[in-house]
């Protein structure tokens, strides 16, 4: 468990810290007395079926695809997620990690750091640009509305898929995936986890996105067919990727590690000190207000519905 929601947690609540994998040894009489479960990362049915008196799951961050919430809502248990208090942070390092990608940042700053340029050296000119890049969003949410403000700002083109168009956006809208990759060469992924993303991103998608196409996630690992991805950068299909989410996660293909034109980073889009306090609050406030109230600060849509 997060040390600010254990602090922020103590004294409204008996708090019984366990290990996600421990949870189903947990004795008959511990898992009875469990009312709200503060989690990061997956909950399944059986984790759910395992605590009979279960009210809440507190899920630590905006994604939530790791939770059985159909099981949950078939319980009356309410599934709750921190929306919001990462949207600015994440929309951030995504501008950030796509200019790194085109510009080759962090390889010119090795590049330094090796002392070529103290020998005379001269870095090699950047075959890409960010100017004249028309830019597609697959999923139009809180997230990916607030890269698409930032990416205006560079005056790039954008369009879209969704699985139905937002209202209110002046941005076009392409019914499918092949249609938003042909539209244009940069496509930035940030949908959500879930079957309905699930390995959406794949050949057909970087073949559309074409040679100058830059592959941009920061969504979910699980949307995109790594194997066709590494293909597709190996062989030119698509000329760079900048990742922050991964099939696998921590575990990292190495065939993925091996190639060039690719930028990963370690799943910290919304990794700041201030963010990641704004989370656990949140958490904090949604199991507390549960318990005073009776009702959830933020839960999730399908249990809205």
């Amino acid at each position: 468990m997060d040390t600010a929601v254990k602090t922020g947690l103590y004294g409204s609540c008996n708090l019984l810290e366990v290990k996600a994998a421990d949870i189903r040894s947990l004795s008959a009489l511990e898992a009875a007395s469990v009312r709200a479960v503060a989690c990061i990362g997956s909950f399944d049915a059986a984790d759910i079926d395992r605590l009979p008196n279960l009210e809440l799951i507190a899920s630590f961050g905006v994604g939530y695809d790791g939770i059985d919430v159909r099981h949950a809502a078939a319980r009356g248990i309410v599934v709750t997620n921190t929306p919001d208090v990462l949207t600015d942070e994440v929309a951030d390092a995504t501008i950030g990690l796509l200019i790194n990608v085109v510009r080759r940042l962090s390889k010119a700053e090795a590049w330094l750091r090796a002392g070529h340029w103290a020998r005379g050296q001269a870095y090699p000119l950047s075959p890409l640009t960010l100017r004249s890049r028309t830019v597609g969003i697959f999923g139009l949410g809180r997230i990916g509305r607030a890269i698409a403000r930032r990416t205006e700002a560079f005056g790039l083109p954008i369009a879209y898929h969704n699985r139905r168009p937002v209202e209110d956006v002046p941005y076009r809208y392409c019914p499918s995936l092949i249609e938003l990759a042909s539209t244009v060469d940069t496509l930035i992924a940030a949908a959500p986890g879930g079957p309905s993303s699930d390995r959406a991103i794949g050949k057909d998608v970087f073949e559309a996105l074409g040679p100058k196409g830059v592959f941009i996630n920061v969504g979910r690992g699980s949307a995109v067919d790594e194997a066709a991805l590494i293909s597709a950068l190996a062989d030119g299909t698509i000329a760079a990727a900048g990742l922050d989410v991964f099939a696998n996660e921590p575990a990292v293909s190495p065939d993925l590690l091996a190639l060039e034109n690719v930028t990963v980073l370690p799943h910290i889009a919304a990794a700041t000190v201030e963010t990641r306090a704004a989370v656990a609050k949140l958490v904090v406030d949604n199991v507390v207000q549960w318990f005073t109230l009776g009702q959830a600060l933020t839960p999730v849509v399908e249990i809205e519905a």
